[in-house]
């Protein structure tokens, strides 16, 4: 078998050369020639998996390192019989690190108070839950926002996005990208949306870039209708707008889900997507384990909490770090990217009760460690 593989993918080098001819690419190097002989890809999200791609390759299966499947023609597998999986959830963890950091660090420049205030959280999945249970005790209201969750649980409370532009203080997107359909997202944050803004929010965006319009973010904050701007990803990646770059408080080269864990957790997932496929004996196959990280145990009341988290973000991760790095290279982002120092995410030990079981795996009124026990199936490792 022929394996194509994306060279930047962490983790995954020798993994698997002992069942596969393995041959690694640059992203860019990924064309229709160099897969034209290949069984499998491994791949992230800058190739684009369609019949330009495909239509002339013996390819049965593709699994990417990434939550999201944008990427991937999904009609176009179908259509052809090539299977494919994402790594749900993987970076989960690391995008809430950095949204949480990003916000924190906003809120100290500002000094503002977030308890009391208002989240608006649009996209209620694996990323969106951590980051409003986060709030939630950070003393924060919250506002979810899930247009495709609504229609399936009508019971959930969920509010529309225009209730979360007129009365969120923050608002921080995590959906997926989609062209078209009834839960379209391109440009989900639009004219309409910014119309609406109500409170002069500070405005995070970790999703895809084309979930926001630049330009109508732009006017809005030039009429100082946004507090702030954190945008970690952009329309018409890898090429930033640096007119936009140049209004955001934090810019960052598409790296909220860089994290050591994130990244093990990715490589695990599409390493055990492929075995199964394949039938291959990496089942089970996991990264190393990494020496232990300290631990953060947070007790304080909402008040105190949240300079005490502020700390332990801010020393976990230097966001001014990246922001610098893309404001004096903004046009080679994704050199940033693929050269990037993967973080760590910071060990902490909740020991204060959370209001609403916004993650699956947290009930009210308990204590619970969140960032430090090893996700499912994932042991500690090391690179």
């Amino acid at each position: 078998m022929n394996f194509v593989v994306d060279k930047n993918i962490p983790f995954i080098s020798g993994v698997l050369e002992p069942y596969a001819n393995v041959g690694y690419f640059d992203a860019k190097d990924i064309t229709a020639a160099a897969v034209m002989a290949a069984d499998a890809l491994l791949i992230r999200t800058r190739t684009r998996c369609n019949a330009a791609l495909l239509q002339n390759s013996r390819v049965k299966f593709m699994a990417t390192a990434t939550i999201g499947s944008d990427h991937i023609d999904a009609d176009f597998c179908q259509k052809n019989n090539i299977a494919w999986a994402n790594a749900a959830g993987c970076n989960a963890g690391a995008v809430e690190q950095y949204v949480m950091t990003a916000l924190l660090t906003l809120a100290h420049q500002k000094g503002m108070s977030l308890c009391g205030k208002t989240m608006g959280v649009v996209g209620v999945g694996n990323v969106g839950k951590r980051v409003a249970a986060t709030a939630e005790r950070l003393g924060m209201h919250l506002l979810l926002c899930d247009q495709p969750r609504a229609q399936n649980e009508p019971n959930a409370h969920f509010v529309s996005l225009y209730e979360v532009a007129a009365n969120a203080d923050v608002i921080t997107f995590h959906v997926p990208l989609a062209l078209s359909g009834k839960d379209a997202t391109y440009h989900l944050a639009g004219h309409d949306f910014f119309a609406q803004v109500g409170k002069k929010p500070i405005f995070i965006n970790t999703s895809r870039g084309e979930v926001v319009d630049e330009e109508c973010l732009r006017a809005a904050v030039v009429q100082q209708k946004i507090a702030a701007v954190a945008l970690d990803v952009w329309e018409n990646e890898p090429h930033i707008s640096t007119a936009t770059l140049d209004l955001a408080n934090i810019g960052t080269p598409h790296i909220a889900g860089y994290s050591a864990e994130g990244k093990a957790k990715a490589s695990q997932m599409a390493v055990r997507a492929m075995a199964r496929f394949f039938d291959l004996p990496l089942q089970t196959w996991q990264p190393q384990a990494l020496p232990p990280l300290p631990l953060h145990n947070l007790c304080s009341p909402a008040a105190d909490l949240q300079n005490a988290l502020y700390r332990v973000y801010s020393q976990s991760y230097d966001i001014w770090a990246d922001d610098a790095a893309l404001r004096l290279h903004p046009h080679n982002g994704e050199e940033l990217r693929n050269r990037y120092v993967l973080r760590r995410e910071p060990q902490v030990c909740w020991l204060l009760p959370t209001k609403k079981a916004l993650r699956d795996d947290v009930k009210p009124c308990e204590s619970i460690t969140c960032k430090t026990a090893p996700q499912q199936g994932l042991e500690p490792w090391t690179p």
